[in-house]
């Protein structure tokens, strides 16, 4: 008796579920792209006006609706924006703008707030030059009043608290809105990292070299002692990362 082999196919249904489709670039992706290259080609500045849409549209050949599209994802970038008889124009754009939309640790996973926090930890290090060349007595007088006002830091509300204060006043010394803002961003991940210290070993570690100690550097010492020191203060967290 010939042998019949089996011809059943597997139903489209499970094929969609393990096969991806083959996608290629949208018209709107490709127009997108050739805008930013024409902008960098062209050296734009912010304020500088850009073509009409009729005009890029010709000059792409594609339809104007795919250039608005094109032109809508470069808006929402902050690189272009709309002005009252000029039309689009380069933007300067808001480069923490986004970032602060989705640096939320409810909606982020555990990974990327790792590796957030671990910028955090290295911002605070490399601080100490700027803060040396820019401290201020009234600065100073303002991280003591905070020193002063710390209570009992090893319980979480008050070390977050705290943390928050001196560290916050730290970032605002340097004079750097960017740094200030990126400080503020941050500071719903430290809470979450202290609650993750608090939840594996029962308490929020604490370093040897304290506020006061900090401020005490700040004083008198040198950027490589602050540096030194900062090391030592956030010596728990870099030990976590081991």
């Amino acid at each position: 008796m010939e042998h019949i082999k089996s011809t059943e196919r597997m139903p489209n249904d499970d094929l969609r579920k393990d096969l991806k489709r083959v996608t290629t670039k949208t018209m709107a992706d490709v127009v997108e792209l050739h805008l930013r290259e024409y902008l960098k080609k062209k050296s734009f500045k912010p304020g500088d006006a850009l073509p009409k849409e009729t005009e890029l549209a010709e000059a792409l050949g594609v339809s104007r609706n795919v250039v608005r599209e094109a032109l809508s994802r470069l808006r929402m970038l902050g690189m272009v924006e709309s002005r009252k008889k000029r039309g689009m124009i380069l933007a300067n754009p808001d480069i923490l703008g986004a970032f602060e939309r989705v640096l939320d640790p409810l909606i982020l996973d555990e990974v990327t707030l790792r590796n957030v926090f671990e910028l955090r930890l290295v911002l605070e290090m490399g601080l100490a030059d700027i803060l040396y060349i820019r401290k201020t007595q009234k600065d100073i007088e303002e991280l003591e009043e905070i020193v002063k006002r710390e209570v009992n830091k090893k319980q979480k509300p008050f070390r977050v608290k705290y943390e928050i204060a001196f560290h916050g006043k730290l970032y605002e010394m340097t004079g750097n809105d960017t740094f200030l803002r990126f400080q503020s961003m941050l500071l719903p991940v430290f809470e979450y990292v202290v609650d993750e210290e608090i939840k594996t070993s029962g308490k929020a570690e604490v370093g040897k070299v304290t506020h006061h100690d900090l401020v005490e550097i700040l004083k008198a010492g040198t950027p490589d002692e602050f540096r030194a020191g900062m090391r030592e203060h956030l010596k728990p967290h870099f030990d976590r990362l081991k």
